[in-house]
């Protein structure tokens, strides 16, 4: 099934199941929230799928009639990981950086109260902060005890989502040095409209990995369109990782990092960091400017019968005012 959530006035929105094709929708009784159906998902995902159903007979009303936001346009908790070895070995070799002495999954707690919807300008302070997008795949777990195994955490992956995950270039060196971590390298994240349990990725969704392109379009031309196939861990990985010492609660996002595949020159990325790091490597300098205000970013995920998985991400930078 496809979850969605429309504004209503309140920080968390209005829960909605959409048709496979996000053109109509229906509401659940007495399920406000898609964080109230994570946090009750045994309860809930009943009902939902019912909808489902009945959405695939031909009921439900037009989602024109809605403003669809993030599916948790505020979540408890956030966590990135960096799981495409392809893209840290190609930032460390362009841009000159030590070497990792660390055998765990990269992972790190970003800013999670708020996450920007699909079709939203985002606004930035400054054009030279170095404006980069993130083409992620993310899930979202329902609540998971402390200690979990990857082997279990599999059932605790509820829903599939698609992420841009925003950054700052030139903040971001700075802060790294300090061993502290992003605060401000990292603004808020996006998400793309549409919330999905993993069955809807039929055959795509094996090993914790999803199995397809990431399409990436800014300003149009095409920009890259790697596969989320090779990720080093899958994502029942990296939930264990971050349960290790600590409960997940339910609601909690997991991202895969920016998604690249070894062949990048042929494929292109979905950053423009990493572009900028095969320029580096290729012709002794980056060429590729990051956005300025006014540029527009699209991102989607086409299923192997050509439909849009998760609905599309198409957004516009611009200044703060």
């Amino acid at each position: 099934m496809k979850l969605a959530t429309a504004a209503n006035n309140s920080p968390d929105g209005m829960l909605v199941v959409v048709s496979n094709d996000g053109s109509r929708f229906l509401i659940p009784e007495n399920i406000q929230t898609l964080q109230q159906a994570i946090e009750n998902w045994n309860a809930t995902e009943k009902q939902c799928q019912h909808l489902s159903q009945r959405l695939k007979n031909g009921e439900g009303e037009s989602t024109d009639t809605l403003k669809i936001i993030a599916p948790l346009p505020r979540a408890w908790q956030w966590l990135d990981g960096s799981a495409f070895p392809s893209h840290g070995k190609l930032m460390q070799e362009a841009f000159k950086l030590p070497p990792l002495e660390y055998e765990k999954p990269l992972m790190y707690q970003g800013m999670s109260h708020q996450f920007f919807g699909p079709t939203d300008d985002i606004p930035f302070m400054r054009e030279d902060d170095g404006i980069d997008f993130e083409g992620e795949f993310g899930v979202i777990v329902d609540e998971v005890p402390m200690g979990t195994t990857a082997e279990d955490a599999m059932a605790h992956i509820k829903l599939l989502v698609q992420i841009n995950d925003w950054s700052l270039r030139t903040i971001a060196p700075v802060e790294m040095k300090t061993g502290f971590g992003w605060i401000q390298a990292k603004p808020a994240c996006s998400m793309a409209p549409l919330a999905i349990t993993p069955n809807e990725a039929g055959d795509s969704w094996r090993d914790g990995r999803l199995h397809l392109d990431m399409i990436v379009d800014w300003n149009d031309p095409r920009f890259g369109n790697p596969n989320g196939a090779t990720m080093e861990v899958g994502f029942h990985e990296l939930v264990a990782h971050a349960a290790a010492t600590r409960s997940l609660c339910a609601g909690t996002i997991i991202g895969s990092g920016t998604v690249s595949n070894d062949n990048y020159r042929e494929v292109g990325s979905t950053c423009i960091s990493e572009r900028r790091g095969i320029e580096i490597l290729d012709e002794g300098a980056p060429k590729t400017e990051f956005m300025k205000f006014g540029d527009q970013v699209r991102m989607q995920v086409l299923h192997s019968d050509d439909s849009s998985l998760f609905g599309t991400l198409e957004q516009k930078v611009v200044k703060q005012s």
